[in-house]
C-alpha cells in the first residue's frame, strides 16, 4: 500500500487514461459509487470524468490526502471486458 501523497500521485500518473471504480464516503454512512476515466492529475488533486449514463455531471476532482485517508478507495479494471484490479 503506498503511504505518501508523491507515491499515490506516481501511481495515479501512471494509470493516465484507464477506467476506474470510485468509492468515496459520502458522510453519514453514505458511500458514493462511481466510474470513469482517470482525466489529470494535478500537483494537489486528480480529476477523473465521469460516466455520463450513470452519473448527472461530467467530473469530480479529489486530493491525494482523500486516497491516503481513505476517504475515497479507488479500484482500476484490469482490461476492457470490466473486470476489475485492485489499485
Amino acid at each position: 500500500m503506498t503511504k505518501t501523497l508523491a507515491d499515490i500521485k506516481k501511481s495515479l500518473d501512471s494509470n493516465l487514461g484507464k477506467r476506474l471504480l470510485l468509492k468515496a464516503n459520502g458522510g453519514r454512512r453514505k458511500t458514493i459509487e462511481r466510474s470513469g476515466i482517470l482525466a489529470e492529475t494535478y500537483p494537489s488533486v486528480f480529476v477523473v470524468e465521469l460516466d455520463q449514463d450513470e452519473n448527472a455531471f461530467e467530473r469530480v476532482s479529489y486530493s491525494y490526502a482523500d486516497v491516503l485517508t481513505e476517504t475515497v478507495q479507488i479500484t482500476f479494471y484490469e482490461d476492457t471486458t470490466g473486470n476489475a484490479a485492485l489499485s
